[in-house]
């Protein structure tokens, strides 16, 4: 893997991706959207590769020292150099460290060209959106300093930042009043069936992402608010 540019690879992407056709927003309603498997897709097998030339190790499986410590990371529990150390067994150097998360945040901005789609459908009908995702603080800082996507959202949480992480109903919390939003005047959009499950027991309208879903459907179904 070659030198990661975050401007050219989100570009890439971008160019590929129109928006839709048909109105899709409600008047008064936050549209929530999580970022990881919603606004980007899974990493690649080659990004998995290139973490194993770096690291030595095998990370992509669900019982690797990668996912154990990352809902430590995510809410910020973990400061980076901890983080890859306790993945690494041995502490990283500056030079490794700024390698790993240059990876790691690589492997995560592949974006998803339907759920752009969606977002710029919605931006240009005026709809208010926010992102609330479980993000290391490092990634999200990478990210805001070079993706366009960020521009469509009002509001950004990051759990990193916030110290909490979903499925914490603390985090759900934290968005709804910095909104100033009732849970029934939010529909929230994430891959994670315990976040969906959190937000759904606030109340929080809530759409279940899959590989297979067709977003645009789904948002055009959604039932108008009750006054």
């Amino acid at each position: 893997m070659g030198n990661f540019d975050f401007h050219d690879d989100y570009m890439a992407a971008w160019n590929g991706c129109g928006p839709a056709a048909t109105a899709l927003s409600r008047s008064g309603t936050w549209y929530v959207f999580d970022y990881g498997m919603v606004v980007s897709t899974a990493p690649e097998p080659a990004d998995w590769v290139a973490l194993e030339r770096e690291t030595g190790l095998k990370l992509a499986q669900a019982s690797s020292p990668y996912w154990a410590h990352r809902e430590g990371f995510d809410a910020g529990a973990l400061e980076t150099a901890e983080y890859w150390a306790r993945v690494l067994g041995r502490p990283a150097d500056a030079e490794q460290l700024e390698k790993l998360e240059e990876l790691d945040a690589a492997q995560w901005s592949h974006l998803n060209c339907a759920t752009l789609s969606v977002l710029e459908t919605l931006a240009g009908e005026g709809a208010q959106l926010a992102l609330l995702s479980n993000m290391p603080a490092g990634m999200s800082e990478r990210y805001l300093d070079g993706s366009p996507w960020s521009g469509y959202f009002a509001k950004m949480f990051f759990s990193g930042k916030l110290g909490v992480a979903k499925p914490d109903r603390r985090i759900f919390a934290h968005v709804l009043a910095d909104l100033r939003a009732a849970p029934r005047d939010v529909v929230f959009i994430d891959d994670n069936e315990p976040n969906i499950d959190a937000a759904r027991a606030l109340g929080i309208r809530s759409i279940h992402f899959t590989p297979e879903t067709d977003l645009w459907r789904e948002l055009a179904a959604a039932p108008v608010r009750d006054s």
